[in-house]
């Protein structure tokens, strides 16, 4: 079954429910299949042991109700804990919810609030999850934010979350993700009508949510797109990355523009071409359609080149240095194709990120006009037409020097093809990610451009238009990996 795209926001979810039983599915029968989804994650992973589902007042806390029966049925020895006595249906044992109740048994049932609650979880709450030795959740952990990630006072650590229909963006914000443990995503039964009144703007990034051109049979260099990689006299190995990475995701060619002497850059690879010569005069071939400005440039070089690339109307990867050329300014970043920056180049320019990464994101986008890319442990994506998209392929060893001008390079690369800058920088922040894992634990920077070839060749051939279903294989496998499950 292929992994849903879109991702809801609390509210969203709650516009799904709300629709649901006009679209001829009942509340009470999605309440049931949730709470057979829980029960059956629960019985694949665990051995009957002793439970206490702790349920809350709303729908989460009907869901625990509907888990306790089953687990009931089966044999397993459940009792109840209400936050709010007379809730749901139950028969069995009834026991106070304590500390002491959660602590005496083997598994707790998180059946207490949902990725809704807008408030800090109480501290009787927090203090019967902090005495549970193992926690399944439903929904998100209880004091999660569902639409942030973010902890609302406390949250624990699950062993295992399911959710329903979509994922949130809690579950793949951190440390959101992190407190979710293994999360399953259940079928329920909800209508996928309901998408049609909600229009979701929010994505998960993965083959299938971008598209890439096909190459040509009768193709050539040129018609692959040329690549212009803008190097620093200093920090030369950033510029070097870029440009080896825009050659990896198939720029038919790839330029250095030396800013200053280029006898460091023609002791590189041999297939990368070096100009001394000065951005005017590179700008005077129309083919040069794509640039990279900022890694290892410094800000005063990366303000006069951007300057003159936007009057020139070309397509540029913004990196690195041009965030501190225009600090404080976002504006001047207007024109740009694709801006990259990390949390502390965002708030250079931006301002500080707050606790909503998603609309710091979009509000960037929208003030200059280009595709953010926010990177991070889960990265954002964010349109200037308000569309976002989550990447969560990265592995923690992918943070490291060198890995964001990889990126920037693979941007490039498939600008030059054609891409559109929504797809080149959904496109290659999966693939940045994909190549890391190819590469491994104890990876640099480096490894990465050969292992976007390599580690999938199949990978790495979607994005150059030969076959998109081992891409797409490879989507289901990385989800996996990232323990989000259907």
């Amino acid at each position: 079954m292929r992994q849903p795209q879109e991702i809801l926001t609390p509210a969203e979810m709650a516009m799904a429910d709300a629709a649901a039983p006009g679209l001829g599915v009942p509340g009470e029968t999605l309440m049931e299949n949730a709470g057979w989804a829980v029960f059956r994650a629960i019985r694949a992973r665990f051995r009957p042991c002793r439970v206490l589902v702790l349920c809350g007042p709303g729908n989460n806390g009907g869901d625990g109700y509907v888990v306790a029966r089953r687990l009931a049925r089966e044999g397993w020895p459940v009792s109840v804990a209400e936050i709010k006595p007379g809730q749901g249906i139950w028969r069995g044992p009834i026991v106070p919810a304590t500390p002491g109740e959660a602590a005496r048994v083997d598994l707790v049932v998180d059946a207490v609030f949902g990725a809704g609650l807008n408030r800090d979880l109480d501290p009787a709450i927090a203090a019967i999850l902090r005495a549970a030795r193992t926690i399944v959740a439903i929904d998100v952990p209880s004091g999660l934010d569902g639409a942030t990630g973010l902890v609302r006072g406390f949250a624990p650590n699950a062993r295992l979350t399911v959710t329903f229909f979509r994922l949130k963006p809690g579950h793949l914000l951190y440390p959101g993700r992190a407190l979710c443990g293994e999360t399953v995503l259940a079928d329920i039964g909800m209508p996928a009508g309901v998408l049609n009144a909600i229009q979701p703007r929010l994505f998960h990034n993965g083959p299938g949510l971008w598209r890439q051109p096909a190459l040509a049979d009768e193709g050539h260099k040129y018609s692959r797109g040329h690549v212009t990689v803008l190097g620093g006299p200093i920090m030369t190995g950033a510029a070097r990355l870029a440009a080896e990475a825009a050659r990896r995701s198939g720029a038919g060619l790839v330029t250095i523009a030396a800013q200053g002497s280029g006898e460091i850059y023609r002791g590189g690879p041999p297939g990368t071409l070096v100009s001394e010569a000065g951005v005017a005069t590179l700008l005077q071939d129309p083919r040069r359609r794509v640039w990279v400005c900022g890694p290892g440039l410094s800000p005063d070089l990366a303000r006069e080149a951007w300057t003159r690339l936007i009057a020139a109307g070309r397509q540029i990867v913004g990196d690195a240095d041009l965030f501190s050329a225009f600090a404080g300014d976002p504006a001047r970043l207007r024109g740009g194709a694709v801006l990259t920056p990390h949390e502390g180049e965002f708030v250079r320019v931006f301002g500080p990120i707050g606790p909503d990464r998603i609309a710091a994101a979009r509000a960037a986008a929208a003030a200059t006009g280009a595709i953010v890319l926010l990177k991070g442990a889960t990265t954002v994506i964010a349109s200037p037409d308000g569309r976002a998209a989550l990447n969560a392929s990265a592995p923690p060893w992918q943070a490291t020097a060198g890995s964001g001008d990889v990126l920037a390079g693979i941007i490039a690369g498939l600008l030059a093809q054609g891409s559109p800058p929504w797809d080149a920088a959904l496109a290659a922040a999966w693939l940045h990610g994909e190549a890391a894992h190819a590469a491994g634990p104890g990876m640099i920077a480096e490894d990465l451009i050969p292992a976007l070839a390599r580690g999938g060749g199949d990978r790495h051939r979607s994005v150059a238009g030969f076959n998109p279903k081992p891409a797409y294989d490879r989507a289901r496998y990385s989800l996996a990996r990232s323990r989000i499950h259907e």
